[in-house]
């Protein structure tokens, strides 16, 4: 799958080149590499916005190890902000920092990557890009430069009904 590394950012759009650069140069995946580090979101899939940030989903087993982890790795970046919460259930620890240009958002939670929802809708959102065209792409944008977040943009554009977190799973 090609979101398993970053390597297609290197010849994405300006803001992907940037990405690949911040990321590769402050080495935040390699940090990552033992939790399975992928980057989700918006700009994957060439639909962020100038306020986007840089999501990356992790695995851990061991939650103490993984914050460790975070600490030894992170807190000397600008901004840096380790939390845990509780999000559908599932206890996630979450790391903000600032990298260059970049706000990163680091997600952790013991569900393997591949089945953390944020992995899930950045593939189901590519593929509905891909079917719909790049019209769909640019309305997709504008709703988010209007203040619309990413899966509420979609379902509002497919006319889905219901919780659209939930419902863009079911496609």
């Amino acid at each position: 799958m090609k979101f398993d590394s970053i390597s297609y950012l290197a010849t994405g759009n300006a803001r992907q080149q940037n990405a690949y650069v911040v990321l590769q140069d402050h080495l935040i995946l390699e940090m990552l590499q033992a939790y399975d580090p992928i980057l989700v979101g918006t700009v994957p899939i060439a639909i962020d916005i100038s306020s986007s940030d840089l999501d990356i989903i992790c695995c851990y087993q061991d939650k103490p190890e993984f914050k460790n982890l975070l600490v030894e790795s992170f807190s000397d970046f600008k901004a840096f902000n380790l939390e845990e919460k509780v999000i559908n259930g599932q206890e996630v620890v979450l790391a903000k920092l600032i990298a260059d240009n970049w706000e990163i958002e680091i997600f952790g939670q013991t569900l393997p990557t591949r089945e953390q929802a944020g992995y899930r809708h950045m593939v189901i959102e590519d593929k509905l890009l891909m079917e719909h065209g790049e019209s769909f792409r640019e309305e997709i944008i504008e709703l988010k430069k209007q203040g619309y977040k990413t899966e509420p943009a979609f379902a509002h554009l497919l006319k889905l009904t219901g919780d659209p977190y939930l419902e863009l799973l079911k496609l």
